[in-house]
């Protein structure tokens, strides 16, 4: 991974694009989520981000497939505002090894700095420690990417468990769990993510929150108990923003989501928030920020 260094304005550690002329995103159904079935690309986000100061950005896998990662890269390579790729492959396989090898021989390929699959829609709450899924996770490990967990909050034991027996690998927590805020409980959720964050290879990100709740947004008081939650958990050097975009205009806009993160983290001090905001991701995923794409011949097929 690429040393880190310090970064000016806000990295936002977690968003997506999609092109459905491309493939289908096959989550996105019902009326609920009609709002989200056009394409969302680097071009739509970039003002967004740029108005509000975010510097860089990880774009984050969205779909199971091989083919997406190689793009996104791509995508990466030729973006200002891409640092890093949380990409997909699948874990379980045989050959995991050469296929992380791969992707790192890619267009781009330097820029993937994690990988991350749907655990949420598993139905075996304990997937994150099968034997083959933790050699898998080993791997990742090896080639020094970290892993990303998008889990239910009933899933979050394995992840603990996981993140214990593989203590060379960091796990990033995205969308906080994805605690039950629409109903406002915080138990069982707030003392598995203590558990979750009681081990130093873990990390947390600030995200998702707003489409957690009643997807009528308009006050931080219903998400101030998760997002402090986690504060106490992690402490800020290991928080990290993320806005995710575009899942997030369900409920609100990017610049809502950037202040809400704020307000939500009022009570740190400035070099606390840059943490938040800045340095845990940078120092997580290895990022640098701006500078001319590294020139490479071509695209892997």
């Amino acid at each position: 991974m690429t040393a880190p260094r310090s970064a000016p304005g806000i990295v936002d550690a977690h968003h997506h694009v999609w092109d459905l002329s491309a493939r289908d995103q096959d989550w996105i159904t019902g009326p609920e989520l009609a709002p989200l079935r056009r394409n969302f690309t680097l071009t739509d986000l970039e003002p967004e981000a740029r108005a509000v100061g975010v510097a860089a950005t990880v774009l984050v896998q969205t779909v199971t497939v091989p083919e997406e990662t190689p793009e996104f890269l791509t995508l990466a390579a030729c973006s200002d505002l891409v640092a890093g790729v949380v990409g997909w492959t699948d874990l379980t396989a045989p050959d995991v090894a050469d296929a992380l090898a791969r992707l790192r021989a890619c267009f781009g390929g330097e820029y993937l700095v994690g990988i991350r699959h749907q655990v949420q829609q598993e139905p075996d709450s304990r997937w994150l420690v099968r034997p083959d899924v933790l050699r898998g996770l080993a791997a990742v490990a090896e080639v020094g990417l970290v892993y990303d967990l998008v889990v239910k909050p009933h899933q979050l034991p394995a992840a603990a468990e996981a993140a214990a027996r593989l203590p060379e690998l960091t796990f990033v927590l995205d969308h906080l769990g994805k605690p039950p805020v629409a109903s406002g409980a915080l138990h069982p959720w707030a003392e598995d993510v203590r558990w979750l964050a009681a081990l130093p290879n873990t990390v947390c990100k600030l995200s998702g929150l707003v489409t957690e709740a009643d997807w009528v947004f308009g006050t931080t008081e219903d998400l101030g108990p998760y997002a402090d939650t986690v504060l106490d958990a992690f402490g800020p050097g290991r928080l990290m923003f993320g806005s995710d975009w575009p899942v997030c205009r369900l409920a609100a806009s990017y610049a809502d989501v950037v202040s809400t993160a704020q307000e939500l983290t009022a009570r740190l001090d400035p070099a606390e928030r840059h943490e938040v905001f800045a340095g845990t991701a940078m120092r997580t995923y290895g990022l640098t920020v701006a500078g001319s794409p590294a020139a490479q011949e071509a695209p892997c097929a």
